[in-house]
This record gives C-alpha cells, sequence and structure tokens, in this order.
C-alpha cells in the first residue's frame, strides 16, 4: 500500500536508519479538549520483545529499553484525547502491560533550541502549488509481493478533513517529498502523528485538509518546528513496531496553534487487533491522478506473525504513510480516536500489483504514550525557557533604559 519516490508501488517506505531532525520553522494553533483514559481487557501477547534504542526528536533523543516482562491476559488501553471545550486531565498510566507493549522504560536528552527561523510565512511562500504537486512519496524498502483477497473495498475520494493533511518536506538530496499526518490533541494544541519512517527534512510543513492546485489553502501552510520519533524506528523487524513519530507545528501568522483551527484526534491505545477503522490519507499524484484524499471504512487485523494491524482497501498508494487509522469516528466533528497509521512492517504495506490494496500499522501501546508524553512535557520545558528568556530580555532592556535618563543633580 505505499509506494516510492518514483511513483511506482512499494510501500510507504523509508531508511530505517534516518533520524528525524528539527525543522527550525514554527507553525500553528492550539485546540481545546480533555483526556479520557480506559481500561480494556482481552488484548492479544506481544509477539516478541523489543530492545528500544535511542529516540530522537530534533535534539532530544528518547531511549527506550525492554525490561524483558511480559504478561498474558489482561491489556490496559490508554486514550489520551478529549473532547472539545473540556479542559485536559493528566494522562494515567496502568501497570499492566498491553498487546503493544515492549515494556520500555525511557529517558529524555534534552538540548535548548534555538529560535526557529522558519515560520509558517516561510512555508507558505516555499511550498507553492507547483512544489505540493512535484513531492514524491519516500522510498521505500523492498518487500514481499501482496497476499490478498479476492475481493477488498476500495478507498473512496472526498474533500478531506481538517485534521488530516499532508505533511511536506525536502530531503538531504533536494528532493520534495509527502506523506500523511493527522493532527493529535495535545496540551499546547501544537501536535502532529505521522509515520516515523517519513523522516521528514529541511523545510518541513504541513497543510491540513490539502486540496491541490489551490494557491490558497482552506487550513494554511504551517511550518513543523521540531520532531519526535524512536532512533531505532524501522521497517522490519523489532524496529517496525516504533514507525511513528510527532512532529510539533509553530505558530500561524496570528500566533493561533494548529488544533485551535482544525480540531484534533484523540490519542489511543490500540484497543486490539480487530477494529472498526476509517483510514484517510492522500496518495501521490503520481499514483491517483485525482489528487485528492481518499477514504475507506474497513475492519481492521492481525498481520500474521507481528505485533501489526492490517487492512485492506484497495487505493493507498504512496504518500499515505502516515495515514490516521480513526476509531469511532464522529462525522459531525469530523474526528475520532487515532489507534493506528499506516506505517510498520516494510513501511506499512506488500510489494506487487496489488500493493495498495493491504496496508499495515504498528500496534499503539505504552511505546508511543511515552512518546508523546515526552514531546508534550519537552514543550512545557521550552515554553517555560521561552518566558524566563523573555523575562531576561525585558528586564536587560528595562536596566539599560534606566541607565541612559540623566540624574537630576547631572542637569543641574
Amino acid at each position: 500500500m505505499p509506494k516510492t519516490a518514483d511513483g511506482s508501488r512499494t510501500a510507504h517506505g523509508t531508511r530505517a536508519t534516518a533520524v528525524w531532525r528539527a525543522n527550525d520553522a514554527r507553525s500553528t494553533n492550539e485546540a481545546p479538549g480533555a483526556v479520557a483514559a480506559r481500561a480494556a481487557s482481552g488484548a492479544p501477547d506481544a509477539a516478541h520483545p523489543l530492545d528500544a534504542a535511542p529516540v530522537r526528536r530534533g535534539r532530544h533523543a528518547l531511549r527506550a529499553t525492554d525490561d524483558r516482562l511480559r504478561r498474558r491476559g489482561r491489556a490496559v488501553t490508554l486514550v489520551l484525547g478529549m473532547a472539545f471545550g473540556l479542559a485536559t486531565s493528566p494522562v494515567s498510566h496502568a501497570a499492566d502491560k498491553g498487546p503493544g507493549d515492549h515494556g520500555a522504560q525511557s529517558s529524555v536528552n534534552h538540548a535548548s533550541r534555538p529560535r526557529p527561523t522558519w515560520t509558517s510565512k516561510d512555508a507558505k511562500a516555499f511550498w507553492t502549488p507547483q512544489r505540493m504537486a512535484q513531492a514524491a512519496p519516500p522510498e521505500r524498502a523492498p518487500g514481499k509481493p501482496a497476499v490478498t483477497s479476492q475481493a477488498a473495498p476500495t478507498a473512496r475520494h472526498f474533500d478531506g478533513i481538517p485534521s488530516v493533511g499532508v505533511l511536506f518536506s525536502v530531503d538531504g538530496e533536494a528532493r520534495e517529498h509527502h506523506c500523511t499526518a493527522s493532527v493529535v490533541h495535545s496540551p499546547h494544541g501544537n501536535l502532529i502523528l505521522t509515520a516515523g519512517h517519513c523522516n521528514p527534512g529541511a523545510r518541513a510543513a504541513f497543510v491540513p485538509q490539502y486540496q491541490s492546485g489551490q494557491d490558497s489553502q482552506p487550513y494554511g501552510v504551517w511550518a513543523i518546528e521540531d520532531s519526535y520519533a524512536y532512533e531505532d524506528r524501522g521497517t522490519s523487524g523489532a524496529g517496525a513496531d516504533l514507525d511513528f513519530a510527532f512532529a510539533i507545528v509553530a505558530p500561524d501568522d496570528s500566533g493561533r496553534h494548529i488544533e485551535e483551527v482544525t480540531g484534533g484526534n484523540v490519542l489511543a491505545a490500540t484497543p486490539s487487533y480487530r477494529n472498526q477503522v476509517s483510514v484517510i490519507g492522500y496518495p501521490n499524484l503520481r499514483s491517483d491522478p485525482e489528487d485528492r484524499a481518499v477514504r475507506c471504512d474497513t475492519t481492521t487485523e492481525r498481520l500474521a506473525g507481528t505485533r501489526q494491524l492490517r487492512m485492506e482497501c484497495n487505493g493507498f498508494y504512496g504518500g499515505t504513510s502516515g495515514s490516521p487509522w480513526l476509531a469511532g469516528y464522529d462525522p459531525r466533528t469530523r474526528t475520532g480516536r487515532v489507534i493506528g497509521v499506516i506505517g510498520g512492517v516494510n513501511g506499512g504495506g506488500p510489494q506487487g500489483p496489488h500493493s495498495d490494496r493491504t496496508s499495515y500499522s504498528p500496534y499503539f501501546g505504552k511505546e508511543i504514550l511515552s512518546l508523546y508524553d515526552r514531546a508534550t512535557k519537552a514543550q512545557e520545558s521550552q515554553n517555560s525557557q521561552d518566558a524566563q528568556d523573555s523575562q531576561s530580555s525585558q528586564d536587560s532592556q528595562s536596566s539599560q533604559g534606566s541607565e541612559d535618563v540623566p540624574d537630576a543633580a547631572d542637569d543641574a
């Protein structure tokens, strides 16, 4: 279901060893919501352990290590989310491990980041309709041919929804590429979720509800400021279970955060391998000439021999890596609970002539919740540092101004 940069049918692939870099950008807005936590039981057991290595978000590295402890039976589903208009509450973490957990413990290396020079205004100027149209999916690693059933539903084209859009960037070889990403609720309203292998490079920007060929996008063009992903994520082996990433979106020209403008989906742990979901993504123009969003309502199942989900639906070509798998989609709010993203094994799908029909997703467990915590807490730390820097600057200017005022005695 993913594809290659040249438009051929390959997975939503990527380089397993690549590390997300901070993109010196600023872009959007904040959104309302509340955090709900729920427990569920009966989730399947983990298929294999993971010795997760450092995770990087811009200048922040997260390291997870397998504690080798696994418990059968009861699994806990955690929801980091919100209903619009409600205040956020602390995220609760349960002691028992679910089927998607490696039992990870983590630590974060944090370094202060410089003031961004890449803003949403810059992103809008750089990402013209022509550049967006030329962007291709990242290259994907070779994989096994698709093994599909005779019949599968076909994704339908539609106008999209505000919380899902296209993530554009320029790679190290100056090639533009794109993936799909979605806004997830966060305390600061500035977080998006995509596949870890999308690995955006320089000049990264997010375009919610992208509309092909339009000079003005309905919800604007937002600069990406920073990113968080596991450094040892990959598209094969244990690393494929970590093929997800978060990115920080800078405010727009009016100072708004993106969730304030688009709304956001709830981040949730995957409740089981079998789920009813709505999957929304943006296929590459080279594979899908309509160049519009696609949506498929389908049922997931376990990808045999892995801790991954799979779904069958025609039309998920290259560019759909990072597409959210939404459970409980509400057509009124046009949001749902994100329990997966296209990615994982082989970059999110098999090889072959029918690879657009089959898509994979990592099983969301404690690893993604931990990464979410790191991203949001680092933001709080950065905001606090920014406030201190601003206050120090004001104090310095005030002090300087006082020295410039002549003494009354001197005037005399």
